[in-house]
């Protein structure tokens, strides 16, 4: 690829990207439907509407890796504000997330985290610390035969992405946290583009498993310029991706 050619594909993704972002609108969890926050509706309504969604500025992005609004795509560096609802899900049961019309020049992973609200605590009121770690990862996917998850596969699949909460989970109140990372400006740092979306379940079971220690990251800390794959040249040859982040807990 000559020089021009790189430099209009990244002129090309940086025009489409500043009027094209996305967020999860609608989501199924166990059965149930429900809206997401929908960020240029919801402040505007009387009464505003009660979600399972933590609250979102908007469409755009969180690209200051440091910043605690990189945990569930918060707002001047407070982080995320609690939602009012809990969606219940049993062990095992499945979650779909529907995402807005996502551009396809926005490459890149698709991920999916969960954090268990501490004892004592209620999740309609916790926010966690930056230095809590607390995540983990149960989900991901990224680039595979030609295809990136976020673009390729999430446009064939009516731009709904589904997960599965592990079977052996144990019980209680747990943070979901979605996730995209664009990758069309992530030749240098800062430049990944994370799109992250926070929602409140209550899992239900007879799961008696938690993840070790070694699964478990905080947000922020979970990705740095240094992690592998968020410095990541889009335009030149590839076979392979990286993706951010611990291994996926499986549930064992």
């Amino acid at each position: 690829m000559t020089f021009l050619n790189k430099a209009l594909l990244v002129a090309v993704a940086c025009a489409l990207g500043a009027r094209a972002h996305g967020y999860v609108d609608t989501l199924n969890v166990g059965g149930t439907t429900y809206s997401g926050y929908l960020p240029y509706n919801d402040p505007y309504m009387n009464p505003v509407p009660q979600r399972i969604e933590r609250p979102i500025p908007g469409n755009g992005p969180i690209t200051d890796l440091t910043s605690l609004d990189v945990q569930c795509n918060g707002s001047g560096g407070s982080g995320s504000s609690p939602a009012a609802l809990v969606a219940s899900v049993p062990a095992g049961g499945k979650i779909a997330f529907h995402w807005t019309t996502w551009p396809s020049s926005h490459v890149g992973p698709v991920i999916t985290y969960l954090a268990k609200v501490p004892s004592g605590s209620q999740i309609t009121s916790y926010k966690p610390t930056g230095s809590s770690s607390i995540w983990f990862k149960i989900d991901q996917a990224g680039y595979s035969n030609g295809e990136w998850a976020a673009t390729d596969v999430l446009s064939a699949q009516n731009s709904t992405w589904t997960v599965t909460i592990p079977s052996s989970l144990a019980p209680g109140q747990y943070i979901v946290r979605h996730e995209i990372i664009a990758l069309h400006s992530a030749g240098s740092y800062p430049g990944a583009q994370s799109y992250p979306d926070c929602f409140q379940i209550q899992v239900t079971g007879s799961g008696t498993k938690t993840p070790s220690s070694n699964y478990l990251v905080p947000f922020p800390g979970a990705y740095t310029a240094s992690t592998p794959g968020i410095v990541f040249d889009v335009y030149n040859s590839f076979t392979s991706y990286p993706i951010p982040g611990p291994a996926v807990w499986n549930g064992n």
